[in-house]
């Protein structure tokens, strides 16, 4: 054999070599470099970004990717949260119809794709969990208002459907020293006492606690739906140190800018929080003075992780 053969054989040979391990899992610098786990999370987190951008019609760059939504509302979750929430009113769930304990029936999903407004003004018992809630990820997001979706067919059926209705589900709450009419259902006015109870052992909270509202029949200033204030489950304390959206931003325009400001203290909206109430404070169109009874948000996040 010749130096010359001899030489492109062994020429050949390595080439070989080098096809077989650029086939073999793991052995390209630069494919490993690409598809770390890292990489692989941080690309999850971008689709899922982008997901929640379309459903809200917004851009995706609005949306911080670190704090999108997991993805579709977890519905088994969502439905045990619903019935152990509100034991009094929810007696199942039975396909797409949440029983209430009168017999009626509301529907869990109305099949009705929706952008952000819809899911405020028309929400249904789904659309309710579709931002899971929570108070810890700093400031809000942009649009990211988990909690101001309610589905009305629901509340009005467990607090009533009217004034009167739903007065007459009230009971009289001590709040250091005031009377405040609160919804009975649900075991509600005994969390507002026992959110009493507890902030007596820190003297340090006591400036925050005058209340400035419970119960009142009305829509949502600028909108047709129903304020929270309309079922008695909604509460306003310390109005001194609070700060409202629309105070700050000077408009009443929901896709405005605004610029997140609080001055509550992190101790006060725990206690609230272990007690099944939600923080409007949680909300990018922030009203810090705002508490709300929805066990089913909180049980909900704790089930997805959120």
């Amino acid at each position: 054999m010749s130096r010359a053969r001899a030489g492109i054989l062994a020429i050949l040979a390595i080439l070989a070599v080098l096809a077989i391990l650029a086939l073999l899992p793991g052995c390209s610098r630069r494919e490993k470099l690409r598809y770390t786990p890292r990489s692989e999370e941080r690309e999850e987190r971008q689709e899922q970004a982008e997901q929640q951008a379309e459903r809200m019609q917004i851009s995706a760059s609005e949306v911080d990717p670190e704090h999108a939504n997991k993805g579709p509302v977890d519905a088994v979750a969502a439905r045990q949260a619903l019935l152990s929430a509100y034991p009094d009113c929810i007696s199942a769930i039975s396909g797409n119809s949440i029983v209430m304990a009168n017999g009626e029936r509301i529907p869990f999903d109305d099949g009705k794709a929706k952008d952000w407004q819809t899911l405020l003004d028309e929400g249904d018992a789904e659309d309710m969990f579709f931002i899971p809630y929570s108070s810890r990820r700093g400031t809000p997001l942009y649009l990211n208002d988990a909690g101001r979706s309610r589905c009305e067919a629901l509340f009005r059926a467990m607090y009533g459907n009217s004034e009167a209705a739903v007065r007459r589900n009230c009971e009289t709450v001590d709040w250091f020293g005031q009377k405040v009419l609160f919804a009975s259902p649900n075991g509600a006015a005994d969390s507002l006492r026992a959110v009493a109870r507890e902030i007596k052992g820190h003297p340090e909270l006591m400036k925050y606690v005058k209340s400035s509202g419970t119960l009142y029949w009305r829509p949502v200033r600028g909108a047709k739906r129903m304020s929270a204030h309309s079922y008695a489950i909604a509460f306003d304390i310390a109005v001194a140190y609070s700060d409202y959206w629309q105070w700050n931003a000077g408009t009443n325009k929901e896709l405005a800018r605004v610029q997140y400001k609080n001055r509550f203290p992190r101790k006060l909206v725990d206690i609230f929080e272990r007690h099944g109430f939600i923080w409007g404070g949680a909300w990018y169109h922030y009203d810090t003075m705002h508490f709300e009874f929805r066990p089913e948000l909180l049980r909900y996040a704790a089930a997805v992780g959120a």
